[in-house]
């Protein structure tokens, strides 16, 4: 992959949580550069930090020291340029489809006409042609997944974050959104870093995987998915030749993380 400037950057940053309990380094010195374009997994034992990481790279923390950049410029609090998929798709279901996809451009203060249409461009590319007038109610958790994608794209963030999105759903629609979410991010160009415990997820989807080692998090290993699997849809790629040698290499470093005090993921 030809160098790119970076689009994220941490910059030698620790965090810490203060609780009753006193303070605990949740990560410590950790740099870590994203390019444009580029996407880049989390993975590591539980406990290690990568949840935090996202919530720095959103805005959503402020580092105890160090700096997080986005292109160029010290992110200081939440910005409509990052995009934040969850877990729990947190549809209203008080709320149509179309309605729910087009909630960030409505708080962005989008027209109606605007919006709706946005939203139904979106609900389309992400495979719900024809859903906008339907609630979450009545939606499968992939579909209601798809909902989320849409809504996270509306407001045209240039990155995204992915904090297991996929983690709950059965392994068939799983994969189905893996190939849709590479697909659609590659398509517009954005940079995106995923946090997931499924290393065969990181190596299907990822340019490049960073392995975080625990108590507190820093980076343990950092590898980089060949051409040949980057060229395929995440299906295709967990069928390569080249994909259990990014796997094995995966575990061998989540294993030399667990014996380092951390719990498996």
């Amino acid at each position: 992959m030809a160098e790119k400037d970076g689009m994220l950057e941490l910059r030698s940053v620790s965090h810490v949580y203060v609780g009753r309990q006193g303070a605990s380094l949740a990560v410590e010195d950790l740099s870590l550069t994203v390019a444009e374009g580029e996407f880049v997994s989390l993975v590591g034992p539980s406990g290690c930090g990568k949840t935090t990481v996202l919530s720095l790279l959103a805005g959503l923390l402020r580092p105890a020291s160090g700096e997080v950049r986005m292109g160029g410029r010290e992110v200081e609090k939440p910005s409509a340029k990052v995009g934040y998929m969850l877990q729990q798709d947190c549809l209203l279901p008080w709320r149509t489809i179309r309605d729910n996809a087009a909630l960030g451009l409505e708080i962005g203060g989008a027209s109606a006409a605007g919006r709706a249409a946005a939203a139904e461009r979106l609900l389309a590319e992400v495979g719900l042609d024809g859903t906008g007038s339907r609630y979450p109610g009545e939606l499968s958790g992939g579909m209601r997944q798809r909902v989320a994608l849409a809504r996270t794209l509306a407001p045209d963030p240039e990155v995204l974050l992915l904090d297991e999105p996929f983690s709950a759903l059965d392994m068939h629609i799983k994969m189905q959104l893996e190939d849709l979410v590479q697909a659609t991010l590659r398509r517009l160009g954005k940079t995106a870093v995923l946090v997931t415990h499924d290393l065969a997820e990181a190596a299907a989807m990822s340019d490049r995987v960073i392995v975080l080692a625990p108590h507190p998090g820093r980076i343990r290993a950092e590898i980089a998915v060949p051409p040949e699997l980057r060229a395929l849809a995440p299906t295709e790629a967990r069928k390569h030749p080249a994909f259990q040698a990014v796997f094995d290499e995966l575990w061998r470093e989540m294993g030399a993380g667990e014996a380092e005090g951390g719990e498996a993921g």
